[in-house]
């Protein structure tokens, strides 16, 4: 832990983020994200600060997020997160302020994480980076991580369309062993504390099939999983929400039958991603939807 309290050079320093540092993260989260989107033509990932503040304060308050807060002449000036909640560690959002990027300092807040994946043990760390942004994917790179899926972020009305023998409902903490079983037969781990959560706040769905569980979903959304046992399952999962929360959900572009049906049902592309790893990762043995996290 002595990494994030050490005094990286004049410029700033590195401290533990909390609960206060809300409004002014979320403030550099909206302007950073905002500045990068715009360069390359693309809609911001936030539609406003308040959002963005939001968001973040309830990471910098959750017990299952690691955060760490760069500060230079006494403001913040950036701000990085890690998911702990499952075996394998997930990363973002990080955001530097643009009046003070290209210093390092988005180096350093990767570094304190990948640092604290070490201390913790886990066996894999991952991200999805903006695959238009060239600065972050080189960044990335350079720390170790290797590029494994391309990813598109699709967005629009949900189809109005059933998959035949496959029903949809609410997941109940009953369900958690059989996803967290599913989860581990797709990707050789399960995101059993991430759905936890989803559980508890009513986003997550399971979609059963010939009376067993054969797919599940956090929430289909921008910070949401989803696992099936074939792309039907995702499918069914994909109609049957109400909307998709934030700029959409994320399609692995080389699954192209789930990817085609996506385009056939009236959706689009909002823009493209890439997921990225470190350390443990198994090739998909089903259908999925990465979260932004991973």
């Amino acid at each position: 832990m002595a990494a994030i309290a050490e005094t990286i050079d004049t410029r700033f320093t590195l401290r533990p983020g909390s609960a206060d540092d809300a409004t002014a993260c979320g403030q550099i989260c909206y302007d950073a994200f905002g500045a990068i989107s715009a360069q390359h033509g693309f809609p911001s990932d936030f539609p406003s600060a308040e959002v963005a503040t939001q968001l973040l304060s309830g990471l910098l308050s959750h017990p299952g997020f690691y955060s760490v807060v760069a500060q230079s002449q006494g403001r913040i000036a950036g701000s990085n997160f890690l998911d702990e909640r499952n075996s394998i560690a997930g990363i973002g959002p990080i955001t530097v302020a643009p009046r003070i990027q290209n210093q390092a300092i988005g180096r350093r807040l990767m570094e304190d994480v990948l640092q604290r994946v070490a201390e913790r043990r886990f066996p894999g760390v991952r991200l999805l980076q903006a695959a238009y942004h060239n600065r972050s994917l080189s960044l990335y790179s350079k720390l170790g991580f290797v590029a494994r899926e391309p990813l598109s972020t699709m967005q629009g009305t949900p189809p109005r369309v059933s998959l035949p023998g496959h029903r949809v409902r609410p997941a109940t903490l009953d369900d958690l062993p059989g996803c967290n079983r599913l989860c581990l037969q797709v990707h050789g781990h399960d995101r059993g504390g991430e759905l936890r959560d989803a559980i508890a706040q009513g986003t997550a769905r399971v979609v059963e099939h010939e009376g067993r569980i054969v797919g599940y979903t956090s929430i289909i959304a921008f910070f949401g999983h989803t696992v099936g046992e074939s792309n039907d399952a995702v499918k069914a999962l994909i109609a049957a929400a109400s909307e998709y929360p934030g700029p959409g959900f994320h399609v692995p572009t080389r699954n192209a039958e789930l990817f085609r049906w996506c385009l056939e049902h009236g959706l689009r592309v909002v823009q493209p991603m890439t997921l990225m790893t470190i350390g443990l990762y198994n090739e998909p043995a089903g259908a999925y939807l990465p979260s932004i996290l991973y």
